[in-house]
């Protein structure tokens, strides 16, 4: 009989226990939530780090906003960016996986909290 992996990618049992709570670290400053109450749980860690980058370049990209003409070009690019980042993190919790996000993903891997 050949045996069937039912873990994701780095997930485990951890991924299936914290899907929800994980994928709340991608909704702004709710990336508090799992990194606060879910210390034990390194799937939700990893996502409250990727949802804490994603959100201080979300902050980065509202404050080049206010900048005439250049900055609205830039930032309309970064909002746009920042949703699709958004939409790929909130996948990757709801799925189990643990991939970083483009761009922006390593540097929420070196966080050490």
């Amino acid at each position: 009989m050949q045996k069937v992996c039912t873990h994701y990618r780095g997930g485990g049992s951890d991924a299936e226990q914290n899907k929800g709570i994980a994928a709340l670290g991608y909704v702004g400053i709710l990336f508090l939530v799992p990194l606060l109450a879910k210390k034990d749980s390194d799937f939700c860690q990893y996502h409250a780090k990727q949802g804490m980058v994603l959100f201080i370049f979300e902050i980065i990209v509202g404050i080049v906003s206010v900048v005439p003409v250049i900055g609205w070009v830039v930032s309309t690019v970064g909002w746009v960016f920042g949703v699709i980042l958004f939409i790929m993190g909130l996948m990757n919790a709801l799925g189990g996986k643990k991939v970083p996000l483009p761009v922006i993903g390593q540097y929420g891997e070196k966080i050490n909290i």
